[in-house]
């Protein structure tokens, strides 16, 4: 009885020390992550910063934050710089890419994961073998075939290639990621709405696709951001200014105004 309680005391006078040291690593490893956090944000905010300071501040201290209030930098971008303009021009082409690399992706994903048809295994290769086709060996012939079909200069110019997945997320990658939410579903849910009388589109529109809502979302916004952001597709296939989106508006813009760092920011926290 004597030892053990010995042992218990012992081991009550180890424990205390103990418990520092790991809240001090704890500590230093919270400290750790904040100091990259703010390496990660510093150039957000910086931007944020630039685009509301006076132009003068700028020059004198570029590096200080938030040391004037310069809201006219964000006016001068939206009217000057145009970038209203671009901004619905890249709306017009973000929307349309969105919703059809979903509509597309999710029918044909679920054809592929859920019927049985011949060449089902053929069908799904081709889909794959798009993912491993760089878009640089196809911009030339795709610049003539644009330019053959009249649409060269258009917004369809690059919605098109978009949606084909030459801007990296197309339906590709959308029936690849929506193939793989299908499987995963467990095949008793529509059994038991076959049972029931449902046609097999009621079964996709009904029970699976309302199951598969998290791929279906994690898609879009793959999709909403890879198209808003794109930049090689509108400075190849939209040479004018009509339906110029932001990346080369604002590419465009900085090449005229090398020394207007306020309106620059501006202009990438309006695309931000």
């Amino acid at each position: 009885m004597a030892q053990a309680v010995k042992r218990s005391a012992s081991r009550a006078a180890v424990a205390p020390p103990g418990r520092p040291r790991r809240a001090g690593g704890t500590i230093l490893k919270y400290v750790i992550l904040g100091f990259f956090a703010l390496i990660t944000v510093y150039p957000l905010i910086l931007v944020v910063s630039t685009a509301l300071k006076d132009p003068l501040q700028i020059t004198v201290n570029p590096f200080q934050l938030f040391s004037s209030w310069h809201p006219q930098n964000i006016v001068d971008a939206w009217q000057i710089g145009q970038f209203g303009s671009f901004f619905f021009n890249t709306v017009k082409i973000t929307v349309p890419v969105v919703a059809l690399v979903v509509a597309l992706s999710v029918l044909a994903a679920y054809a592929l994961a859920r019927l049985n048809f011949p060449g089902k295994g053929l069908v799904f290769l081709l889909f794959t073998l798009g993912l491993m086709i760089p878009f640089t060996s196809v911009m030339i012939p795709l610049f003539y075939q644009l330019r053959d079909m009249g649409l060269l200069g258009s917004i369809w110019a690059v919605i098109l290639p978009a949606v084909a997945g030459s801007a990296g997320f197309g339906i590709p990658l959308g029936v690849f990621l929506m193939r793989g939410f299908y499987l995963d579903l467990p095949n008793e849910l529509a059994e038991a709405a076959r049972v029931d009388g449902a046609t097999e589109f009621q079964v996709f529109y009904r029970v699976m696709l309302p199951l598969s809502a998290p791929g279906v979302a994690v898609l879009s916004v793959l999709v909403f951001f890879q198209t808003w952001n794109t930049f090689l597709l509108p400075l190849l296939y939209l040479p004018g200014t009509e339906n110029r989106p932001l990346a080369t508006g604002l590419y465009q813009f900085a090449a005229g105004r090398t020394q207007d760092y306020g309106l620059i920011a501006a202009g990438a926290l309006i695309m931000a």
